[in-house]
């Protein structure tokens, strides 16, 4: 009778084991049958969820899908090697003087330098008296006097180039509607403005290529987004008389008024250049000090032998 109720408690646990082991291997089974109804439900949802995708997109843009094209962004400007973008050098101030000269017999009819003041100019373009006189041809409103009027007075060196048209909207009218830039924020405004701009004045073919449309009022030029400039061509051989003897080319005015426009973008080049330098020689002195301070410092420690000195035996009484 013992036996007997022993065995009954043991049947009882083997027979739950079946039992779970069964259950395990039909919900397996089960899972195993429900997969392929699972990968059938991921993949109708899936290209439910393109399908509706290429509607939106129908229904937004249309059924022509543009891309970047030449006409929209613009041709790719020419690399050409700049000297005053290397880090060892500086602007050629010949230059700087040419282009100033092309951008005051040719630019400045529409475009602005209001950001440079003449001050900027001695040293760099003209002379001081050169640069007096520049700003004496100019007047600018002074102080109120005693009635309240306020007289005009010649100009200084204090003061700002100023700007071919009173507003935007009177520059707006002279030109048809486009407003020319201010030309000290042009060259810094576009990723390769150097490039760009020079791409820019050198870039106008004789006449549009065949099958190409050019709204009314404007002008062809690859380079510039959407091809259709509101600026007609401004540079033709032998338009200035370079005081230096130099030919005026198109292209050579192009690269004078360039690093020019460069130049009155970043006046500060020279000096950023030079402190940079004075920086880095300075680091480097300090970091050569500050590894020969550490391997001083801390020579005693890294140069140090640790050695374990074992007790002598001795006779211990167990």
């Amino acid at each position: 009778m013992l036996a007997r109720s022993t065995l009954r408690p043991a049947r009882v646990l083997n027979g739950l084991r079946n039992g779970a082991v069964n259950v395990s291997k039909r919900a397996a089974s089960t899972s195993s049958e429900a997969s392929p109804a699972r990968l059938n439900f991921a993949a109708i949802a899936s290209t439910t969820l393109a399908a509706g995708s290429m509607a939106w997109y129908y229904h937004l843009y249309g059924p022509v899908a543009f891309a970047s094209s030449p006409a929209e962004e613009g041709l790719h400007a020419t690399q050409y090697p700049w000297v005053h973008q290397q880090f060892f050098k500086t602007f050629d101030h010949q230059a700087l003087r040419r282009g100033f000269q092309v951008y005051r017999e040719v630019c400045a009819s529409c475009h602005s330098l209001s950001r440079v003041p003449y001050r900027a100019l001695v040293g760099t373009v003209l002379t001081v008296d050169e640069a007096k006189a520049l700003a004496e041809e100019n007047e600018y409103p002074d102080e109120p006097d005693e009635q309240g009027e306020i007289p005009m007075r010649p100009g200084k060196l204090a003061d700002y180039i100023p700007p071919p048209y009173k507003n935007d909207e009177a520059a707006r009218f002279a030109n048809n509607g486009a407003l020319p830039p201010d030309l000290s924020l042009i060259v810094k405004a576009r990723h390769g403005g150097c490039d760009y701009i020079f791409s820019l004045l050198t870039g106008y073919p004789e006449e549009p290529p065949a099958g190409v449309q050019v709204a009314p009022g404007m002008n062809f030029n690859p380079y510039f987004p959407g091809t259709g400039i509101g600026m007609a061509r401004v540079l033709y051989d032998g338009l200035v008389e370079y005081e230096d003897g130099t030919p005026a080319s198109t292209s050579q005015m192009a690269k004078d008024v360039v690093e020019f426009l460069n130049w009155a973008a970043e006046p500060e080049m020279d000096e950023r250049k030079k402190m940079g330098m004075k920086v880095l020689v300075a680091t480097t002195a300090l970091w050569a000090i500050s590894v020969y301070v550490k391997r001083y410092k801390w020579a005693w420690l890294k140069s140090r032998k640790i050695t374990y000195d074992p007790p002598a035996e001795t006779k211990v009484r167990r």
